[in-house]
């Protein structure tokens, strides 16, 4: 079963105007056919044995899958039979499959660590931006991050479409692989021991953007080879992350003209 659903208030936690697939059967044979999926859920509570296939298939295509109360269903369906997978309007790449074709083109890596930020907009803002200033993929956790729905590629006026999302399992995991592979991680914060153009961007590099809430997780800034700051004056603290995405991408963009 496939229909489209607008779920005005609850936009934080289900895509807005998005496809769903309703029901264990039509969501394995989606899965089957290598439907790109951004979630699924499942209703807690549903019998195990019932869905192992469409578990396994799942985390086999490195599928987020999230068990939810059975009123969060209801909102999306009357006849869910426990499961509501939402399509998503993008493709996923592996973030290694992007660095090797970069490298076999001859170009140095810019690479975009978007760490669980979930505002739409504002990730929708970021992804226009990153594909303006050259960034080759951006990098997102499986959750705790924005629903790449259609609101989000309304907001990145379709950069989405034509940039790559990689999502990883485990952002601190990537980062330890990315660092062996000698691409510099710099964790962008107002902690910054130096200014962002006072770092070297001509190297391979991944940018670490950290949530509107709560920055960069402990863990990615101990991984991190430098964390760097914006130069400010006035009385704020911090800026909109898309806006400190936008300055921060545009010096990389920038030095790399130089």
């Amino acid at each position: 079963m496939i229909e489209h659903f607008d779920n005005g208030r609850n936009s934080e936690r289900y895509p807005s105007k998005g496809q769903f697939i309703y029901g264990i059967h039509p969501v394995e044979e989606a899965l089957l056919a290598a439907t790109t999926f951004e979630r699924i859920f499942i209703q807690k509570g549903i019998h195990k044995d019932s869905i192992s296939k469409l578990l396994r298939m799942a985390q086999q295509q490195e599928i987020p899958v999230l068990f939810v109360p059975i009123e969060k269903l209801n909102r999306l369906h009357r006849n869910h039979q426990g499961i509501a997978a939402v399509v998503s309007p993008v493709r996923f790449y592996k973030t290694d499959d992007v660095l090797a074709q970069v490298y076999a083109q001859g170009r140095l890596p810019l690479l975009l660590i978007a760490d669980r930020i979930t505002d739409v907009r504002n990730f929708g803002a970021i992804a226009r931006t990153a594909l303006c200033t050259g960034v080759h993929a951006i990098i997102i956790p499986q959750t705790e991050t924005a629903s790449i729905n259609s609101d989000a590629v309304k907001a990145s006026a379709g950069a989405l479409n034509k940039m790559a999302i990689c999502r990883e399992k485990n952002l601190a995991q990537l980062a330890k692989q990315l660092k062996l592979n000698g691409i510099q991680l710099l964790a962008c914060e107002m902690s910054g021991s130096k200014y962002i153009y006072e770092a070297d961007l001509k190297i391979p590099t991944a940018i670490i953007m950290g949530s509107e809430g709560e920055g960069i997780s402990a863990e990615l800034l101990k991984l991190a080879d430098d964390i760097v700051k914006i130069p400010m004056t006035g009385q704020f603290e911090s800026l909109n992350v898309s806006v400190a995405t936008g300055m921060i991408l545009y010096e990389a963009m920038k030095q790399r003209m130089d």
